[in-house]
């Protein structure tokens, strides 16, 4: 439900109590996180069924513990995600160990027990805790990864484990565009809102649990419409150990390669660096861990420098003269130098307090495909291509405060930043600019690759946000858990151009620094947001109910040209004149619902339904917003450049989702899901006509889509060696448009730029994930993921009928199958445990995975104008990556 301006007097009174209510509670009690902890609860009876009220329950090696209630139930919150033990005891019965009792984020592990009476004082039962196959208790669909399943998957970042969940096709999240899902790093948001990307690389080696949300969410989780992803770090250890890891990796094409690129064996082409310790710090009860990476990687396509920059050639001779700087040196095409770590500290002095400090940072240089711009040109001229720097940091302190057994809550404050630049030159009055000028080549000598000059893009962006976060949690009762809370925002969004160099001839170019309207320079803005919410968690009888409530408001503090239709004032009186008028504050309300209602012991029926708000990527907003680039429009040239519009409303999705889950037997689960998603207000472009007749683009909320489709997920626990899980989903995702931009390119091309319903370009129909572990504990492990894909739609160019014209989106690109393999063998020696793996990654060499294909064929590998598209039929990279094969080994102090 979106709030306008025009009618905040009824609801936004409503909105403004809502916050009233939450910011007395957050006073009365501070305020807390959520996403980052669990719950452990159950009911403790003898041997003859009856409660045993007042016993005691704790978790062994923490303060953390509780009494039974007087039917003998119990309930221990705010555990961090992991593996513990637990012990029950009472007076007059044997004691019990449970040992392996799971625990993660947001949810309620069941521990039920029983003890029986014993004369002999001191005797202690121990078990093992078991799994269950499924969670019935879940009221959406969610996937959560532990650091021990992590360590066994043939993945790296944390990225590669999300693509792995079912639901999830290329970073599309159950048919939504790219950007609509929320990424966390322990509960606070790392989402780079310039387009609401994540801002951070993760290494497994940190991660702790990884949780994906891909269905319904709780009112917890805001600025996202089609899933969450919270990551929880690992934290530092009471005792001191460390952990190394470090591996090399090769590619390895198949015969007769379709990639045209010569199979040189590169041992070092990808190489990572990785060390991590922990333990307690000098302080009394404080306790660090500290990780730090190098990564590096080559690729496997080598550019050769025959020409530099500053070359000259006789392009009408076809003649070269190459300088001495074009030395004929072999250099990687692309490539990504990372370095990246986290430091964590954290101190438990005061009883019930917990203050920690956490900051991950990324510092990566590359050289890739950016913006429409592919470094194949710069095969023979490696030097003229641009480089993409990006450093990224997310630091800050969470206060946590056990008030008690029942209630805690914490503060949390981040300084987000990201900083990127892409240019060749750092100073736009670099004179190797005038000595290079554009990059210049003719496509009857080396197929268009370049020979002189550089790529003359420039640009810059940079986003400092601080945000403040926290939530209070209470078991109020033993089935009422509340959690209230709330986050503020403050941003400061840098993007644009430092500089234009436009190519005016042959080593002639012109400099435009900060000259409006025609060449703007850096732009800077300041929007602000602030959310709260609140949730109730219901839990009884193994029914669970999740009702939640949160309210959003943004106020991006710029301003719009008052009349549409003479926004730069380019039209003289009598016409009406612009003036900059304040943008609209923007409120939401979401209500979110989610039911899990048991129909058997093992199996269980879950619904769920929410309204999700999302904010279009702050760049959408800002570009050319003051519309002064318009000042020389005319009718008879449509500007089709597509310009901002800070006015827009928040992105709108409604979902539905129900399910089943079965333990079909004590070590295999079945998981079947259906979900519907109603997307409105997405983001689109409208044309406006100004009093002369002309026409200038604009965004609005004007795009719109559906999304249908179901999950099945079978679930089998380790028999023997041997694990596997395989989940399959059927979707269908449609709209009137994939890219926000879409209307304004159909237009200029002269195709009808009018809505209309057309499958999405990642409407993949069938997609089908399994995984198979092979393990013996501390011994070996082998592990296999196995991805098929039905394909996504694509164009192609000839007619779909008599009279026709081009049906977009009615084509299927071929269908694909990817495999990956890990293996690892484990020594140990003293206290040191050691594991030398292997990984392979596209194992059967697959040479196309939804990538670019020539319409005329449906094909990746010919055309049916093999002249014209000469260049394309050459370049490697629109090809999937080939076999790449790792090896490695892992030393821990700690197993």
């Amino acid at each position: 439900m979106l709030i306008s301006k025009h009618e905040i007097s009824n609801s936004g009174r409503t909105f403004l109590l809502l916050c009233m209510f939450c910011l007395l509670l957050v006073m009365e009690a501070r305020v807390a996180y959520a996403g980052t902890t669990g719950k452990i609860a159950g009911r403790l009876l003898d041997q003859n069924k009856e409660p045993l009220p007042g016993a005691n329950v704790q978790i062994v090696g923490t303060t953390m513990g509780a009494a039974t209630d007087p039917e003998g139930y119990y309930t221990i919150i705010n555990i961090p995600p992991g593996t513990y033990t637990i012990q029950f005891s009472f007076i007059g019965y044997q004691s019990l160990v449970v040992q392996d009792v799971l625990v993660s984020a947001d949810k309620t592990t069941t521990q039920n027990a029983e003890l029986k009476e014993t004369s002999i004082t001191g005797e202690t039962v121990t078990v093992t805790a078991e799994r269950p196959v499924v969670e019935t208790n879940l009221t959406s669909s969610v996937a959560t990864v532990t650091s021990k399943e992590i360590s066994l998957l043939p993945v790296q970042e944390l990225n590669d484990i999300v693509n792995l969940q079912a639901g999830v096709i290329d970073g599309h999240f159950r048919g939504g565009r790219l950007g609509e899902v929320q990424f966390q790093i322990n509960g606070v948001t790392v989402n780079n809102s310039y387009d609401n990307s994540n801002s951070l690389r993760i290494d497994r080696s940190l991660l702790q649990e990884v949780q994906v949300i891909s269905g319904t969410f709780d009112a917890e989780y805001g600025q996202a419409l089609s899933g969450v992803v919270n990551a929880v770090l690992k934290s530092g250890t009471e005792k001191f150990n460390w952990s190394a890891e470090v591996f090399t990796s090769d590619y390895v094409f198949s015969g007769g390669d379709r990639r045209r690129v010569d199979d040189q064996f590169r041992p070092f082409s990808r190489q990572n660096y990785q060390l991590s310790i922990s333990g307690p710090a000098i302080f009394p009860n404080t306790f660090f861990v500290a990780s730090g990476r190098r990564f590096i990687d080559d690729g496997y396509i080598d550019a050769i420098r025959r020409f530099a920059p500053t070359d000259t050639f006789d392009f009408q001779n076809k003649i070269p003269d190459p300088t001495p700087e074009g030395d004929g040196e072999e250099v990687p095409l692309g490539y990504s130098n990372e370095w990246s770590g986290l430091v964590k500290i954290t101190n438990r002095s005061l009883p019930g307090m917990e203050l920690a400090y956490q900051a991950i940072f990324n510092d990566v240089e590359a050289i890739t495909n950016s913006s429409g711009r592919s470094v194949f040109q710069f095969r023979l001229n490696p030097d003229g291509r641009p480089i993409q720097r990006t450093f990224s940091l997310v630091h800050g302190l969470d206060w946590t405060h056990t008030l008690s057994a029942k209630t805690f809550y914490t503060i949390g404050f981040r300084q987000n930043l990201f900083d990127y630049t892409d240019y060749v030159f750092e100073d736009v009055n670099d004179p190797r600019y005038d000595l290079a000028g554009v990059a210049l080549g003719r496509i009857d000598f080396e197929m268009g690759a370049a020979v002189q000059g550089v790529d003359l893009t420039r640009f810059k962006q940079r986003t400092n946000s601080f945000v403040f976060k926290g939530a209070l949690t209470s078991q109020v009762t033993r089935t009422h858990q509340l959690k209230l809370g709330g986050e503020l925002q403050v941003s400061e969004l840098v993007f644009g151009t430092p500089g234009f160099i436009v190519d005016r001839g042959v080593r002639v170019i012109e400099r435009h620094i900060d000259e409006q309207p025609i060449f703007p320079g850096i732009s800077e803005f300041h929007p602000v947001s602030f959310s709260i919410y609140g949730q109730d968690q219901m839990e009884w009888n193994d029914l669970v109910i999740r009702a939640g409530l949160r309210g959003e408001y943004f106020d991006a503090r710029s301003t719009l040209p008052s009349n549409l239709r003479n926004p730069a004032n380019d039209i003289p009186p009598p016409a009406p004149q612009s003036i900059p008028v304040p943008t609209e504050k923007r409120l939401s309300l979401s209500p979110r619902l989610g039911v899990s209602y048991p129909i058997s012991t093992d199996a269980a029926l879950f619904f769920a339904y929410g309204h999700f708000y999302q904010l279009s990527p702050l760049r959408d907003l800002f570009n050319n917003a003051d519309y002064s680039v318009l000042v020389d429009l005319q009718a008879e040239r449509p500007d089709f450049r597509v310009l901002g519009n800070p006015n827009i409303k928040p992105e709108r999705t409604i979902q539905y989702e129900f399910g089943y889950k079965h333990a079909l037997t004590e070590f295999l689960g079945l998981d079947i899901s259906a979900f519907y998603k109603d997307i409105r207000d997405l983001l689109g472009v409208e044309f406006i006509t100004t009093f002369n007749g002309a026409e200038y683009a604009r965004f609005t909320n004007i795009d719109f889509g559906d999304v249908l489709g179901f999950t099945i997920a079978l679930d089998q626990r380790r028999i023997g060696l041997i694990s596997t899980m395989i989940d399959y989903t059927w979707q269908r995702a449609q709209g009137n448009a994939s890219d926000p931009r879409e209307t304004a390119t159909r237009a200029e091309a002269g195709e009808d730029p009018r809505p209309r319903q057309i499958p999405l370009n990642w409407d993949q129909r069938h997609t089908l994930n399994c995984t198979v572990t092979l393990e013996k504990a501390n011994v070996f492990a082998i592990s296999s993921v196995i991805r098929y894909g039905s394909g996504q739609p694509f164009t192609p160019t000839f007619e779909s009928g008599f009279g026709q014209g081009l049906e977009a989106n009615s084509g299927t690109k071929p269908a694909f199958v990817l495999v990956d393999l890990r293996g690892e063998k484990v020594f140990r020696l003293a206290n040191m445990r050691f594991s030398f793996f292997a990984r392979v990654f596209n194992l059967f060499d697959a040479r196309f995975s939804n990538g670019p294909l020539f319409n005329t064929t449906g094909s990746p590998y010919y055309s049916l104008d093999p002249k014209a598209d000469e260049v394309a039929l050459a370049d490697p990279i629109r090809l999937f990556p080939p076999r790449r094969i790792e090896i490695g080994f892992t030393i821990n102090s700690s197993r």
